[in-house]
């Protein structure tokens, strides 16, 4: 059972990782095993519940509805009988709508190559630019930090924190333009041949149009200091917000052309559905997914992991 996440023996850093990813959304797994318990019967009442835990976990009625027809259609065609093989059913189907997200980020194709992180208030824009100057600095990447922030001097502050963490240039500014601060740091990146500039931006109501032209502004500078750049907007999502992430998505995405988004807060209070609601109905690459505070707890999207781990499987 569950052959399709099977792989090769995992390290103990990557079964960590996941018992970790695993923990942070027990909330819907837990529901899930409770429901589908082997011996159990396949009847349109176990259906219903299904749908109901589906759409309580922030998978959306869209998403929610294509699932059971996915789920639906395996059963028959697999002719299951018993509701613990229905979280085969759903996982083959969760899989299915979850996998062309899992599109890892490649950031060899320019240099330095300029990510443009964007997102609401508290989303974790900040936390999250420190998390993955560690992970490209591991991957023997040199990374320079901009901080665009340039409305909340705490923000300027913790990122200047997270450059002395992992010994990397911060570029900012006392107070002015976040624009000049991030085309000042694109600059420097380029006089000093560093490989990625992490540039921090503000964050902003999608429902404030002025504040949302002012980010648009901040695109087009960067574009002024490099052409073609920024290769890579992320936008960061904290998972907790449930269907609202999917109202940002389609905000975001108008202003900006997001190219990647990274789910942060899969640490416990999480539902974690929602990315299958933003894969049927905007979908965008999903690079990376958080599930604490640590340097270390920011890693790449793994469709098969997400899968395993909302689901309470053994990957």
């Amino acid at each position: 059972m569950f052959s399709f996440l099977k792989k090769t023996p995992a390290s103990a850093e990557s079964t960590s990782w996941l018992a970790r990813l695993t923990n942070g959304l027990a909330r819907t797994g837990g529901q899930l095993t409770a429901l589908l318990v082997p011996g159990g019967r396949i009847d349109e009442d176990l259906y219903e519940e299904l749908e109901t835990i589906l759409i309580t976990a922030d998978v959306g009625m869209d998403a929610t509805r294509s699932l059971l027809a996915d789920v639906r259609r395996h059963v028959k065609e697999e002719r299951l009988t018993e509701a613990g093989e229905l979280k085969d059913a759903l996982a083959h189907a969760l899989l299915k709508m979850l996998q062309p997200l899992a599109q890892p980020l490649d950031v060899s194709t320019h240099k330095p190559f300029v990510i443009m992180l964007c997102g609401v208030n508290g989303a974790g824009k900040t936390t999250s630019i420190g998390k993955l100057a560690k992970h490209f600095q591991s991957q023997g990447k040199s990374v320079l930090l901009a901080a665009g922030d340039t409305f909340r001097a705490a923000a300027r502050e913790q990122l200047m924190e997270w450059g002395k963490r992992n010994d990397v240039t911060v570029i900012a500014q006392q107070s002015g333009d976040a624009a000049a601060v991030i085309y000042d740091a694109v600059q420097a990146a380029q006089a000093r041949g560093i490989d990625i500039v992490l540039a921090d931006t503000a964050g902003r109501l999608t429902t404030q149009a002025h504040l949302m032209e002012e980010i648009k502004k901040v695109k087009r500078v960067i574009a002024k200091a490099l052409p073609d750049a920024p290769h890579e907007v992320l936008l960061v999502l904290d998972a907790n917000t449930g269907q609202n992430a999917l109202s940002q998505v389609k905000a975001f995405d108008d202003a900006l052309n997001v190219t990647g988004l990274v789910l942060t807060k899969l640490d416990g209070t999480a539902k974690g559905g929602v990315i299958a609601a933003i894969a049927k109905a905007h979908p965008i690459p999903v690079r990376f997914i958080g599930v604490g505070e640590g340097l270390d707890d920011l890693r790449p999207f793994v469709a098969e992991d997400f899968v395993a781990a909302l689901l309470g499987l053994e990957a």
